[in-house]
């Protein structure tokens, strides 16, 4: 362990104001995330996009993510200058993103918006992934579930507004929701152009509110001591060789059955994916054998796989939760648009009225479960408090998955309010009840990339969400939207179920816990 002239000392707790200055800027983060979710969708169909294509372009926000989170990750916690560790990755994220809110809604054809879709999520992802590690490196253990919170009460603030702002801007401002073929609407426009405006002023407010601690400071901290980063590696090149065999002809099958069977193509890029963490396995055998298994980094691409296969118990158990939570989301993401307007507007065309007005309206539901989430992350701290922290987390995402379910029995558009509770609550608890349990397991060395793998359990079920919905809609559903979200809300109860396998660091429910006050 590194020596220390004085005995390690818990970090100073933070005033009220200066957690939601370090927190603020995830108001602007979700304000541009929750443009994105609620009118993209809608973007590539009024270019031409089919409902079983839009799975496949929605690909952009989980790939960017599965790369961009780890790497940013790793980075900054190798990061610093005099701009900080992680807020030099606050702001070029920031100015990307508000670059690309710009530009997207003047896409002229569906190949231009779809790049822009991968711009503008490789952007949020670098300014999104630090704000995680910002928590752990700031605030000391007793207030982290608080920092956690306020980030999900943020999220819900900017949500709400955002994913408003077109149902707004066409009733209350009189700007047009419809456009001429292949052109997008007044409405989304202006919307991207204020998104892009609060993003860069969110995000720039915590950057100049709120210091960082040096390395030399964090040394002196419980919990940010080295000596978990020079580590013996425990997985020997010949297991690394092996897995690689594993993924590579796991790979290689899915990918010969799409061909054999003509399924889906989507199917190609799951297959593609799979097979592609064989290689990376391989190139880690190779660097391992080649530093002799040394102690010490051997390149970033090395660590992180590495660090991947020696993860904390709680974060393993927290994956199959993840997987379930995440594809549900992702399944009511790219289909709640075509879902409301064909089964609740009886419409799919994105020329007429109808589309266009249960469009907006669709808009208006996601802000409303922002807005429900804002409220369920005051009303979390008490859940946990009687339910404990895995009881809370099981009751919400329960919630959630009825929620989605009951679009297929609310025939009326103007309830479809009603579920969105639910689904609010779902969002608050997945944005801070695991990060709840997982932050007193991770070593402070390495929160940034742990938070980048930890990352990889949303952005997997976001990629098999989008390769196999399409598949699955088109083959049983007869390509009925409404279905992906009747999928969704089943694959938010088994999450609740799968809650039930993880181990939590908390107290019986009832008496007083820092850890649960989320």
């Amino acid at each position: 362990m590194t020596s220390h002239t004085s005995p390690l000392k818990d970090k100073p707790p933070l005033s009220f104001w200066q957690i939601f200055n370090m927190c603020f800027g995830f108001l602007g983060i979700q304000f541009g995330f929750a443009l994105q979710n609620a009118n993209v969708s809608r973007i590539f169909q009024t270019l031409g996009a089919s409902i079983d294509d839009i799975p496949i372009l929605w690909i952009a926000g989980p790939l960017t993510g599965l790369l961009v989170q780890p790497i940013v990750g790793y980075l900054s916690d190798n990061t610093w200058n005099r701009f900080g560790r992680r807020r030099p990755y606050f702001l070029i994220g920031a100015v990307l993103t508000t670059l690309a809110l710009f530009i997207m809604p003047h896409s002229p054809y569906l190949w231009v918006a779809a790049g822009m879709l991968w711009i503008m999520d490789a952007s949020i992802n670098i300014a999104m992934e630090p704000f995680r590690a910002f928590v752990g490196d700031k605030l000391p253990e007793s207030q982290r579930a608080k920092g956690f919170a306020m980030q999900s009460f943020f999220i819900g603030i900017g949500a709400v507004v955002a994913s408003a702002l077109p149902y707004l801007l066409s009733n209350f401002a009189g700007v047009s929701n419809i456009a001429p073929e292949g052109q997008i609407a007044d409405t989304v426009r202006y919307s991207f152009y204020l998104g892009g405006v609060v993003l860069l002023a969110a995000v720039g407010w915590t950057i100049i509110s709120s210091r960082e601690y040096s390395p030399e400071e964090l040394s002196r901290f419980k919990g940010h001591e080295q000596s978990g980063f020079e580590r013996h590696h425990g997985r020997t090149p010949e297991a690394y060789r092996k897995g690689a065999l594993v993924w590579s002809t796991l790979g290689l099958a899915i990918t010969a059955a799409t061909f054999a069977a003509d399924l889906d193509k989507q199917l190609y890029l799951l297959g593609l994916g799979v097979f592609a963490f064989g290689p990376l396995q391989w190139y880690c055998a190779q660097r391992l054998s080649a530093a002799g298994k040394r102690s010490g980094k051997l390149g970033m691409v090395f660590e992180v796989v590495d660090d991947l296969f020696h993860m904390p118990h709680a974060m393993k158990r927290l994956a199959l939760v993840q997987f379930f939570s995440w594809f549900a989301l992702f399944a009511m993401w790219i289909y709640t648009t075509a879902a409301v307007t064909s089964y609740h507007y009886h419409s799919s065309d994105v020329l007429s009225k109808a589309y266009n007005d249960g469009a907006d309206w669709v808009g208006v539901l996601f802000a409303s479960y922002n807005g429900f989430a804002a409220l369920a992350a005051m009303v979390i701290p008490l859940q946990c408090m009687l339910l404990g922290l895995k009881g809370a987390h099981i009751m919400n995402l329960c919630l959630g998955g009825i929620g989605l379910m009951s679009f297929y029995l609310i025939a009326d558009p103007a309830l479809l309010w009603i579920p969105m509770i639910g689904v609010g609550f779902a969002w608050a608890s997945i944005l801070s009840v695991p990060y709840a349990i997982l932050s007193t397991s991770l070593p402070g060395n390495k929160l940034g990339v742990y938070m980048g793998i930890f990352n990889f359990f949303i952005v997997i079920p976001q990629l098999v969400a989008a390769t196999v919905l399409g598949f699955i809609l088109k083959s049983l559903f007869g390509n009925e939207p409404i279905y992906a979200l009747i999928l969704g809300g089943s694959a938010m109860i088994l999450a609740a179920l799968s809650v039930l396998f993880v181990p939590a660091r908390e107290q019986e429910p009832g008496r007083s816990n820092a850890a649960a006050q989320v």
